[in-house]
């Protein structure tokens, strides 16, 4: 009775590591091959959304572009 219980609650365990690992395998965010910047900028960090991506420039900039198009959408100056 002990075998079997410490074999279902194993079994148990494995199924669920499985379906968190094939659950999570799912979510490869998709960027386009090459992203235009503007002129002397340089990619210091991104920010993938649902439907856009964002980079940070070395120039203290925010571009946010449609991720479909690949379009720039808006602009964000820092102080």
């Amino acid at each position: 009775m002990v075998m079997l219980l410490t074999a279902v609650m194993i079994g148990g365990v494995l199924v669920t590591f499985a379906l968190i690992v094939i659950r999570l395998s799912d979510r490869t965010p998709t960027l386009p091959d090459q992203i235009e910047l503007p002129d002397g900028a340089k990619a210091q960090a991104l920010t993938i959304g649902n439907n856009w991506y964002a980079v940070v420039t070395d120039d203290n900039r925010i571009l946010i572009f449609d991720k479909t198009t690949g379009k720039l959408r808006q602009e964000i100056a820092l102080d």
